[in-house]
């Protein structure tokens, strides 16, 4: 389920967690995009535990939210490099620069992040 991204202030402050979907809204297997901050971030459910990555591929800008997902990994539906949404790791060739990722919680069935983006882990060709 891909959906327009929800439009959030510009103006929030990067230290603080800014909600931005209902977890009913996101089921498991189920991906959808949200704006923070100027950011489109991708946040996916994969078996009830949610992540939230930046929504670009790092090789051609492509939406990865758009892509198929098995599990922990989107593939990015312009080339096919491979991502684990849960490290931001890059798992496959063309890209080789991981996606940022951003801390997410979930309270009162309330998915929030923190606008604030962390550097993915790992290249496709390093442990």
């Amino acid at each position: 389920m891909t959906a327009e991204p929800m439009r959030m202030p510009d103006t929030v402050p990067q230290t603080e967690y800014v909600r931005v979907a209902a977890a009913d809204d996101v089921p498991p297997g189920g991906v959808t995009t949200v704006a923070v901050a100027g950011r489109t971030i991708a946040i996916f459910n994969v078996d009830g535990t949610f992540y939230a990555v930046d929504d670009t591929c790092t090789h051609e800008y492509a939406p990865l939210s758009q892509g198929p997902r098995n599990g922990e990994v989107v593939t990015c539906p312009k080339h096919g490099s491979r991502f684990n949404v849960r490290t931001g790791r890059v798992l496959s060739l063309p890209a080789v620069v991981p996606v940022s990722m951003y801390p997410i919680k979930v309270e009162d069935g309330q998915i929030s992040v923190l606008p604030e983006p962390q550097r993915g882990r790992g290249m496709p060709h390093k442990a």
